[in-house]
């Protein structure tokens, strides 16, 4: 019996002592993270209420972004400029963003350039994240099919999902409240990008 009580006194010390050190090692955490994307990426400044939400949770992160109005990944691609960031081998994720992709175009473009920016991050011990978006509300029976090609892509190329446009699917079915797009019907509301920022704080955290 005393033996028994021992080794879960031990147990319990080492779990103790391991929580303890992964406490003060989240305490001392910086990450780097670029962004790639165009305006559902740059508007209310997601990257900022990214850094803001892990801030609260003790984390420091860093951010760079390059976005474009109307960009797809296959234009940042072409243009070269963030082949020159990620190869600089300073950044712990790259967030990858395009439109909607609910279309075969899109979903291609997706795996297709998606394989070429996990290349280069894995050469330059980086990884690759998938932020997906959604449709605008005219095109709100696309959803599903966004959904299924940011999943698609983040699988085939063995990337990090970020479900944004899912938790705004299963919000806006259950509620009917669609506070999360602005005005024009497409791009997110403040409380959308803040939303946003905290479904991404909480899966970069997770690897």
């Amino acid at each position: 019996m005393q033996k028994l009580f021992l080794l879960f006194f031990a147990f319990i010390v080492s779990h103790f002592c391991l929580y303890s050190q992964q406490e003060i090692r989240n305490s001392n955490t910086i990450l780097n993270v670029l962004f790639i994307g165009n305006s559902l990426t740059y508007t209310n400044d997601l990257p900022q209420l990214v850094k803001k939400n892990a801030k609260k949770k003790g984390i420091k992160i860093n951010t760079n972004m390059v976005a474009y109005p109307n960009y797809s990944i296959e234009d940042h691609w072409n243009e070269g400029y963030v082949q020159k960031l990620i190869s600089s081998n300073n950044y712990d994720f790259v967030i990858l963003q395009q439109g909607p992709s609910s279309q075969s175009d899109g979903r291609k473009m997706l795996i297709e350039y998606g394989g070429k920016y996990n290349s280069l991050c894995k050469l330059n011990e980086t990884k690759l994240c998938y932020f997906m978006v959604w449709p605008s509300l005219n095109y709100y029976q696309t959803f599903d099919d966004v959904i299924k090609n940011y999943k698609d892509a983040a699988s085939i190329n063995n990337s990090i999902l970020l479900p944004v446009g899912k938790v705004w699917k299963d919000y806006i079915d259950s509620s009917k409240d669609k506070k999360y797009y602005s005005s024009d019907g497409f791009h997110p509301s403040k409380k959308g990008s803040q939303i946003a920022a905290k479904i991404i704080v909480e899966h970069l955290l997770q690897h």
